[in-house]
């Protein structure tokens, strides 16, 4: 896959993200920037390896996005929690899954496509 369009998704993420949090409050937000913070994930392992099989680059993005949330259940250091959290929540297992399984979806749609 091109990096460049690639690399304009992974800042289309990081706007819908910053729009999502902007426009919405509660869980519409979080969840949804939960998502979106594995799709950004999955962005960055198809730019740095462009031929990934998409389910590869899905099971990265959620596996690291698992084991960030884990990681939540010592201490981050104050310096990283902007970017990695604070605090373990179980529910955002399940929405780190449905990030990986959106950008899993488009990616295998836009190979089809591109085929």
């Amino acid at each position: 896959m091109p990096r460049l369009p690639v690399a304009c998704v992974a800042v289309l993420t990081v706007v819908a993200g910053l729009g999502v949090r902007a426009l919405f409050d509660g869980p519409v937000s979080k969840y949804a920037g939960d998502a979106l913070y594995t799709v950004l994930i999955y962005t960055l392992v198809v730019l740095i390896r462009p031929r990934v099989r998409p389910w590869v680059a899905a099971a990265l993005a959620a596996g690291a996005s698992w084991v960030i949330e884990f990681a939540q259940l010592g201490e981050i250091p104050a310096v990283l929690r902007p970017l990695l959290g604070s605090t373990f929540n179980p529910p955002d297992l399940f929405w780190y899954a449905v990030g990986a399984a959106a950008a899993w979806a488009a990616h295998t749609l836009w190979s089809r496509r591109a085929a």
